[in-house]
């Protein structure tokens, strides 16, 4: 049995030498004196009009002007990449993943503990060393900006790596999850989730990860029956306050309504799930509308646990084709498992229809919406799971303008960049897509962007199915 210091320094050695492969990338290059999509139809993420037979120039790495032809003249020297008949819109953003999972069977064995088949320092090990494929995956499937959500300390060092390579998208971070609950199993001498038993407690927390800049801090307010709801509210209480010291936000997991109401009124910024246990009323939804709260769904994760535990977990296409090799061939390995019971989780249903319709309900009145899968959770694979919540959200009653507006703008107000990304405008970083169809008639057409543009690179698909371990088309 290894001890939790061995297990750090196992997965602190795979760290680091993907941290080498990841320095011996060379960036995509930028192509010289910049470039301009011709013709297009620019969807810009705000949820406006889309405007047809378009100019979209970029130079460096940001947008320099969108436009008609007439608005936007084309300087000598511009590369033009033909946009006819195409659509072009800002990179998608998943608003909330968790890079230490893996999306596979083994990676939460406070869920469903598989150690006996590998163990938890081998799987956290190999996801490790599978983060520069993890990276390309996001960018293959459009998706140019991830939000994690929580995980360990070594989160931030995947934020650095994200940054300084070649192949990744942009990446914001939360520390560890500032916790009602423990969950031991997942504590290697590095936990993604801490358990705070005071006011006081969770105050040295926030400043402890203060010191390293996260993008937010979260908290897992998980109340079992019996807690004391003021003492729930004093911990969020002290989190806010003390992270509003420091400029920071706070973001919640709180799935029951009685605990998404205290959230709320306490100040926290962003809502990680949707209200799951029962109806949201006029009043909570009034004040994430009114609060600015930003909301985020992550409808499918219920389900993506149900249907792997339940033995019926069918990949997408789009899954199949891009999703983590490893975590598919997981869930047909447990089924041999004596610890396999085949039920999967009899609420998940129930569960998903509730927080559809709140989604819903939050979605008419005009509260902030930002798309975010869950992926790294059992089930929720990351990369191509966004095509599956985008659909979820759509038949769940939002507008397709809607839907691409909270995996656009929404996941930028997330990461608290909405400045710099999530709409497509003159003076903002050029992550675009350039896509064969109208997303807004047919979201199938995101899985298979014509185009990925990130910081006025186009990348290569053949570079980036390389790196993310796939064979080149």
């Amino acid at each position: 049995m290894r001890t939790p210091e061995r297990a750090a320094a196992v997965v602190a050695g795979a760290l680091a030498l993907g941290t080498l492969v990841a320095a011996a990338v060379a960036p995509p290059a930028r192509v010289p004196n910049g470039f301009a999509i011709v013709g297009a139809t620019v969807l810009d993420g705000t949820g406006g009009p889309a405007r047809a037979d378009a100019v979209v120039v970029v130079e460096g790495e940001r947008v320099k002007a969108v436009g008609s032809r007439a608005e936007v003249p084309l300087a000598k020297g511009l590369r033009i990449v033909d946009g006819r008949g195409r659509w072009v819109m800002p990179g998608l953003v998943d608003a909330h993943v968790h890079f230490f999972q893996s999306g596979g069977a083994y990676t939460r064995p406070d869920v469903i503990d598989l150690r006996g088949h590998r163990s938890y320092e081998e799987e956290i090990a190999g996801v490790k060393r599978r983060l520069d494929a993890t990276f390309a995956r996001y960018l293959l499937c459009g998706v140019t900006s991830v939000v994690d959500a929580g995980g360990p300390m070594w989160n931030f060092e995947v934020r650095d790596r994200a940054a300084r390579t070649a192949l990744a998208p942009r990446v914001a971070v939360a520390g560890p999850l500032v916790s009602t609950v423990a969950r031991p199993q997942l504590d290697l001498g590095d936990p993604p989730i801490v358990k705070v038993e005071s006011p006081a407690e969770a105050r040295a927390l926030v400043v402890r990860e203060a010191a390293r800049q996260p993008d937010f801090i979260k908290v897992w307010f998980i109340q079992r029956p019996g807690d004391d709801p003021a003492a729930g509210r004093a911990l969020l209480d002290a989190v806010v306050d003390e992270a509003r010291r420091g400029g920071l936000r706070v973001a919640v997991h709180a799935t029951e309504l009685a605990g998404a109401r205290i959230a709320v009124d306490a100040g926290a910024a962003i809502l990680v799930h949707s209200v799951f246990d029962q109806p949201v009323d006029d009043a909570f939804v009034a004040a994430v509308r009114d609060k600015g709260v930003l909301y985020v769904p992550t409808l499918f994760v219920v389900k993506g646990y149900d249907l792997v535990l339940s033995g019926k977990f069918v990949p997408t296409a789009a899954e199949t084709r891009l999703g983590d090799a490893d975590a598919l061939r997981s869930f047909e390995d447990i089924k041999s498992f004596a610890e396999f019971k085949g039920t999967g989780r009899s609420t998940a249903d129930a569960m998903l229809k509730t927080g559809s319709e709140n989604l819903r309900r939050l979605a008419a009145a005009g509260a902030l919406i930002a798309a975010g899968t869950d992926a790294g959770n059992i089930g929720t694979l990351h990369g191509p799971s966004i095509y599956r919540e985008l659909r979820l959200m759509a038949e769940a009653g939002m507008s397709p303008s809607q839907v691409l507006s909270a995996a656009t703008l929404g996941g930028a107000r997330v990461m608290g960049r909405e400045t710099q990304l999530g709409t497509l405008a003159a003076g903002k970083l050029a992550d675009l897509l350039l896509l064969d169809g109208d997303p807004a008639a047919d979201l199938s057409v995101l899985e298979s962007p014509r185009e990925v543009i990130k910081a006025g690179r186009i990348l290569s698909h053949d570079e980036l199915r390389r790196a993310a371990g796939l064979p080149a088309h």
